[in-house]
């Protein structure tokens, strides 16, 4: 189950030691609709800073968070994470078109003056999406229609990793331990709050309110008593329609990172990594993103070797049990009695400062063979 670079073929390049072959042509897609937009740019500044040119032409392809496809420059510089100006997608006029049918992987770019453009043949897309409508299965499913091979998990994966509730429902079907929890829709909100707090205080306070479809914890609250929980519900509403209330666990949070199997093998875990906080503090999207106190990332995490051998299996068969394809990260607790999982993420962030590299890092592959993997993957995978 642990990953082995010496047998994961990443060391076999895709254009031959020599460099003779030609270039894959790669659509690296980014920014979006969603309120994780800048947290995708950022993503994308690092993917492009590492991509090797010797191996890959790269198109950028930018979404606007209006949800326009402009064709953007291979700049990494421009994407970079700044805590003082996060990182978007200019609309610059440009209009990126897909393919018309299955027929043909041609894309074209229209100019601001309405010139049309070859960007030539793709042979991946690489959709570094997070949040609603591009980690969701949406532009997943758009891009099977098309016919582009991808990067990541496919349409019912994507979506249910994007659905707290529903990932937590098949998890639990599957037998593996989640934190308990009570969903709550927006009209059942408006129409009879007390109820609906009364409905939840079976977890116990503290607890923890979130979106049921975003991620990076943007509108995620900590909440320590009922007089708190509206406000609390009203930030998480403003993401989304749909809410999950869930006790609070205690103990150490924990992360693997996860690679799809080569020719149907099965899932390759990384080591773990820990997110250790400051007392009274959550990993909220300060820490993670923009350097704020309270939470430090240590990978390896000290684990035993039954521990860390229990959650990479644990990691696999929730990959699994989602249907996962190409990578996903794994969150848990590690409680008094034993593992809990936390949530799926299906597209991990890949920041600087991100966990999912860390972990393959820690793990023997580096960012830019991990990159590597990824494309080769979606370029196997059978959708």
């Amino acid at each position: 189950m642990t990953f082995d670079p010496t047998a994961s073929g990443v060391s076999e390049s895709l254009i031959g030691e020599t460099g003779d072959a030609p270039r894959l042509r790669v659509v690296l897609l980014f920014g979006g609709r969603s309120s994780e937009h800048s947290i995708s740019c950022a993503t994308a500044g690092g993917v492009l800073k590492a991509l090797d040119r010797t191996r890959y032409d790269i198109v950028p392809v930018g979404i606007t968070s209006d949800g326009a496809f402009t064709l953007q420059p291979d700049d990494a510089d421009l994407f970079a994470l700044d805590a003082t100006k996060l990182p978007t997608v200019v609309d610059n006029g440009t209009r990126v078109r897909f393919p018309e049918s299955a027929a043909t992987r041609e894309m074209t770019v229209v100019d601001e003056l309405g010139v049309e453009t070859s960007l030539g043949d793709i042979d991946v897309v690489f959709p570094i999406l997070h949040g609603p409508f591009g980690e969701d299965g949406s532009v997943q499913g758009l891009l099977e229609l098309v016919g582009l091979p991808y990067v990541g998990a496919g349409i019912l994966a994507s979506a249910v990793g994007m659905d707290k509730h529903f990932s937590k429902t098949v998890l639990q079907q599957a037998g593996i331990a989640v934190a308990p929890w009570v969903t709550v829709r927006s009209r059942e909100w408006a129409g009879d709050p007390t109820a609906v707090t009364a409905s939840v205080a079976s977890l116990g306070y503290p607890l923890f309110v979130k979106p049921a479809r975003a991620g990076s914890s943007v509108g995620v609250s900590k909440v320590s008593a009922p007089a708190e929980l509206a406000a609390a519900m009203a930030v998480a509403f403003h993401e989304d329609n749909k809410v999950l209330v869930e006790a609070a666990v205690v103990g150490r949070e924990l992360e693997c990172a996860v690679l799809g199997g080569r020719g149907g093998s099965a899932p390759r875990v990384s080591v773990a990594g820990e997110i250790v906080l400051a007392e009274n503090t959550f990993y909220d999207f300060e820490s993670k993103y923009l350097g704020g106190a309270g939470a430090d990332l240590v990978c390896p995490a000290d684990l035993t070797a039954d521990e860390l051998s229990t959650f990479q299996d644990l990691a696999a068969r929730a990959f699994d049990a989602i249907g996962g394809a190409g990578l996903a990260r794994v969150d848990v607790f590690l409680t008094a009695d034993g593992f809990v999982v936390n949530e799926l993420n299906t597209m991990p962030g890949f920041t600087p400062i991100s966990m999912f590299p860390a972990c393959w890092l820690a793990s023997g592959l580096s960012y830019p063979e991990l990159l590597d993997e990824l494309i080769e993957l979606g370029l196997e995978t059978e959708r």
